[in-house]
């Protein structure tokens, strides 16, 4: 259930954006919306607080963000309120932050290494991934992980391709428990 109202509403954001020809305007809105709630969490709290009116958090949500934001922005962000469906910003706005990311070519990549990459080699890695997937633009995010011994591990979306040496390790091991002795 929970899913769907993101998804229900990020979906007619989404139709919006592209109605009024709006999309960068509305991702770039998304995203700054997203990082504020995230860095602000006493301010979810108050929006979510029971004993608010709704009212109230509607003018809160105003006077923090009117102007700065387009109207129809704002207009999502109140409709939200009035559905009461303010628990789901964030998780709606993800969701049309994917949506549109998926519709404007850009990929997301999570990049496992067991030692940090050069730029150099950085940039090879998001060469390799533009030229083997359908993506106009890569949007890479890099973490080490010592536990994986080499390789890496790429994600994009729910594909997963892993080369690290710690799953070709634990594959021989059970492929060699596999084995029976006689």
């Amino acid at each position: 259930m929970a899913k769907l109202i993101s998804r229900t509403y990020g979906e007619a954001l989404f139709e919006l954006a592209i109605e009024e020809k709006r999309e960068d305007l509305f991702l770039e809105e998304a995203v700054s919306l997203q990082q504020i709630f995230a860095e602000n969490p006493d301010l979810m709290k108050v929006l979510k607080h029971p004993k608010i009116e709704r009212e109230e958090k509607i003018r809160t949500m105003k006077a923090i963000f009117d102007g700065r934001i387009s109207e129809e922005m704002m207009g999502f962000l109140v409709l939200m309120i009035e559905k009461d469906r303010i628990g789901k910003i964030e998780d709606t706005l993800s969701y049309f932050i994917g949506k549109m990311k998926e519709y404007k070519g850009i990929g997301i990549a999570y990049v496992q290494t067991a030692v940090p990459l050069t730029e150099e080699q950085k940039k090879q890695v998001e060469a390799r991934l533009l030229e083997t997937t359908d993506y106009k633009k890569m949007e890479m995010h890099f973490e080490v992980q010592e536990a994986l011994i080499g390789g890496m591990v790429i994600q994009i979306g729910d594909r997963v391709v892993d080369s690290s040496i710690r799953s070709k390790i634990e594959d021989l091991e059970r492929n060699l428990m596999k084995i029976k002795l006689a």
